[in-house]
């Protein structure tokens, strides 16, 4: 079977990588770590086709380490101690773990001593927050670096990289619909190019077409149902979400994953005008990891149509998505002298507790004064 085009165009030192600036540009972490040789273990958590891989291997390389790669989704036990036994001859030994967060806590537990004595340097990748499925024992053993989706930028010279001539017309489509995700943008192109030979916007748009392409439940066809699902709730029809929602358990999606959506859903989209939507969605997700399949499908289907039924309200959201772009824009504004804590003397003295005269009115700082977030 021929390599992949991603495979093929893969960057084999940080001279060659396109983009995650704050974790490789000069005098960020991971550029120092990679230039320095350091050895430590640690997580890339971010989203799909944005060079986990890539860096994990540009790190082995740096570090002049053998190179193992296996996907949490398939390996277990056996599958570490078989690594663990093989000779390297004085080399670090790099465990790329893919899909970190698929391996069970035993199997992480299992991981931990040789993390802990240094015997395996353990490179995680994983699409989900290490917080919630990285056991506390094994992520405080862990660096965790989060990286981001490419941007337009970045995506076009990914895919001018590729070696296929592009129309601007056609890059500019295949960038918005891989969304930042290069490995998706490369997979099309040499998908189309197989099918049609010229990549032309209509040839691209014919091979995303051609169901027999379409990318397995960790791929594209993965985030077009769970965003099928999300706008089905959104929309308020219930027999589209559990039909999304049936999709992908029949995939064998992680439960959690879809449990974790609709609690993010619950403030996001039902928020004030339901309240009560926050509570069953944790409840759902509580019933998730207690429960697993196959009985949770019956919790997951009563939260979904519950959500998708609830009257929707997204002030809450855009409240804090205007106030987090004020915090940012304006810094550490003073907190109003009123609202101050004044626990001495001198403190009192300078007028802690006391209202003043531009903060008649208002809780918020002089310069936001009258500011309005959760519109009415």
């Amino acid at each position: 079977m021929p390599e992949p085009l991603a495979s093929r165009i893969r960057p084999a030192s940080l001279d060659e990588y396109i983009g995650q600036e704050h974790l490789v540009g000069e005098g960020k972490p991971l550029r120092l770590a990679i230039e320095q040789k350091s050895i430590f273990s640690f997580i890339l958590w971010g989203p799909p086709g944005t060079g986990k891989t890539t860096l994990a291997r540009i790190y082995a390389n740096a570090i002049e380490a053998e190179f193992f790669e296996l996907s949490a989704v398939s390996a277990g036990k056996e599958d570490i101690r078989k690594l663990i036994a093989l000779p390297t001859m004085g080399r670090p030994k790099v465990l790329f773990l893919d899909e970190i967060h698929r391996f069970n806590k035993a199997q992480q537990d299992f991981l931990l001593p040789f993390v802990e004595s240094g015997g395996l340097v353990l490179i995680g990748a994983t699409t989900e927050n290490p917080s919630f499925e990285v056991i506390p024992a094994l992520l405080s053993r862990l660096r965790v670096f989060t990286l981001k989706e490419f941007t337009k930028e970045e995506m076009f010279a990914i895919i001018g990289r590729s070696g296929y001539e592009l129309g601007d017309e056609a890059t500019e489509w295949l960038t918005e619909l891989a969304n930042g995700d290069a490995r998706q943008a490369l997979t099309m192109i040499e998908n189309a190019a197989e099918l049609y030979g010229e990549l032309t916007l209509e040839n691209l748009k014919e091979t995303l077409q051609n169901r027999f392409l379409r990318y397995d439940k960790k791929g594209e066809e993965h985030y077009n149902v769970i965003s099928a699902f999300i706008k089905s709730m959104r929309a308020s029809d219930p027999d589209a979400a559990i039909y999304y929602l049936a999709r992908m358990i029949e995939s064998g999606e992680d439960p959690k994953f879809i449990a974790r959506r609709m609690v993010i859903f619950a403030s996001e989209d039902v928020g004030l005008a339901q309240p009560t939507a926050l509570v069953v969605a944790n409840a759902v997700f509580r019933a998730v990891e207690t429960i697993g399949y196959p009985e949770c499908t019956l919790n997951l289907a009563h939260g979904a149509a519950y959500l998708a039924r609830a009257a929707k309200d997204r002030s809450a959201n855009d409240a804090i998505a205007e106030a987090l772009a004020d915090a940012k824009r304006f810094g550490n504004l003073p907190v109003p002298m009123k609202l101050r804590n004044a626990p001495t003397k001198l403190m009192k003295e300078l007028g802690y507790g006391k209202e003043t005269e531009d903060e008649k009115d208002s809780l918020l700082p002089a310069k936001l004064k009258g500011k309005k977030y959760l519109k009415d």
